[in-house]
């Protein structure tokens, strides 16, 4: 279906794949797919003579329509699938006027359309699954080798202790992970076939209508649902809140890598490459633009769920309104989220590491940054509460005097009674003070093995 993205700004919002899954003519032939199987099941019924059902399958063909005149009488008709329909019979009928009597027969057009974008979640899922594993693999492995890198863990924007750069990428891995388990379980069991007739009760087709469902579903390959869900939008809701979970994660770790890179840090960047991110005027200029894309993805995608979620309301057995709200927004979500998910792809493939950068900002603060580690080293001799007050002093006198912390410390008897000299060094020793940090990255890369 259309979006509001436009031809040119499309690529730089969402990725090839999703692009050609929400281009209108794939969404036109899946409508036309489930007109091909609703023929089909209703032939293999007894509902259609088994003769009408060929013709109209092979009449099937979006390329047959014209896309433009479709959407033309679709602004007269309130719906895609009213001229759809009539164009469909009418192509029929060029071959076999008697099989087109039987086109949509007994469905509703907000069947086809609704099953329609069912088919097209499912591709859609499927080409942000293939992004998902490449991620994963990217900053898994990243993980496993940064391991031993120390760096500053920020907190509050300001340095607050000494980590791991690998803790940080296992629980990029991790998070996106997390997305992969919800696309899959909403792909199995969070779809499903909608088929109701005029008002969701199969009258239509008298006794047959549950059996013609179930060979609908088959031959789509969708499950069938305990009964048809017009005017029931919670899986549409529950699909656009998985995608901006999803583009939510990957906004978190563009910004993380769009702090990274500035200059004043310098630890990590996206990877370089003739004409990415420079400047129109600055010629030094590195930006980072993979990022910015997932930003501005991200920021983008919590309004149009809400949009979704806010189309729930609706009345009765068929709404008037709120059903058509999906049309665009769903689609344009689903854009968004991929090209957040193609950035960080792009980031977790090709990160470039400042290791001995990350070891010269461990620095920056001429030892406060192990503050904590003597803290709790001196309050086993001392106590918690007196051992912070000490060393809140001691770091006040290293910022006054622009000193490295381990200087002040080794001057003061109160330390020194309890902490001698080498185990004062040790304490300053970063990589020394990351608690269960590697435990935790074994259990962040063994949780990516779990399905």
């Amino acid at each position: 279906m259309s979006t509001s993205l436009s031809p040119l700004l499309a690529p730089m919002l969402s990725s090839a794949a999703m692009r050609a899954v929400y281009d209108d003519g794939a969404f036109l032939q899946h409508m036309l797919d489930v007109e091909a199987a609703l023929a089909r099941a209703e032939a293999e019924t007894g509902v259609i003579p088994n003769a009408a059902a060929a013709p109209i399958v092979a009449a099937c063909r979006a390329a047959r329509f014209d896309m433009a005149a479709l959407a033309e009488a679709a602004t007269r008709a309130g719906n895609l699938a009213i001229p759809l329909v009539k164009a469909l019979t009418a192509e029929v009928a060029k071959t076999d006027p008697d099989a087109a009597r039987y086109v949509h027969w007994g469905a509703t057009s907000q069947d086809i359309i609704d099953t329609a974008t069912m088919l097209t979640l499912r591709a859609a899922i499927d080409a942000l699954l293939a992004d998902l594993d490449r991620a994963i693999a990217g900053f898994a492995k990243l993980a496993a080798a940064h391991r031993n890198t120390a760096m500053v863990a920020r907190t509050w924007l300001q340095h607050a202790l000494p980590m791991p750069f690998g803790l940080k990428l296992a629980e990029y891995a991790a998070a996106l992970h997390r997305s992969r388990g919800r696309l899959n379980a909403l792909r199995d069991n969070g779809l499903a076939l909608q088929f109701g007739g005029a008002a969701g009760t199969l009258a239509a087709l008298g006794d047959k209508g549950l059996a013609v469902s179930e060979a609908l579903a088959r031959e789509l390959r969708l499950p069938l649902p305990d009964a048809p869900w017009h005017t029931h939008r919670d899986r549409i809701a529950e699909a656009a809140s998985v995608f901006a979970i999803l583009a939510g994660t990957c906004g978190k770790i563009a910004r993380d890598v769009s702090l990274l890179m500035q200059t004043d840090v310098g630890e990590a960047f996206e990877p370089a490459g003739a004409g990415r991110g420079g400047s129109s005027t600055m010629p030094h200029k590195r930006n980072p633009v993979a990022a910015a894309a997932a930003l501005a993805a991200a920021a983008m995608a919590p309004n149009l769920a809400a949009t979704i979620f806010a189309a729930q309301v609706q009345e009765h057995e068929r709404s008037a309104g709120p059903w058509h709200v999906e049309w665009p927004t769903l689609p344009t979500l689903m854009l968004v989220t991929s090209g957040a998910l193609a950035a960080v792809v792009d980031i977790a493939e090709g990160l470039e590491v400042d290791t001995e950068r990350m070891r010269a900002n461990l620095d920056t603060t001429h030892g406060l940054i192990m503050a904590e580690a003597v803290t709790m080293a001196l309050a086993d001799k001392i106590g918690k509460s007196d051992a912070h007050h000490l060393i809140e002093d001691a770091s006040r006198k290293a910022i006054a005097s622009k000193r490295h912390l381990r200087d002040v410390l080794a001057e003061d008897k109160g330390v020194t009674a309890h902490l001698n000299a080498a185990r004062l060094t040790k304490l300053f020793d970063p990589l020394a003070y990351q608690g269960a940090s590697q435990a935790l990255i074994d259990r962040l890369l063994a949780s990516l093995n779990k399905t």
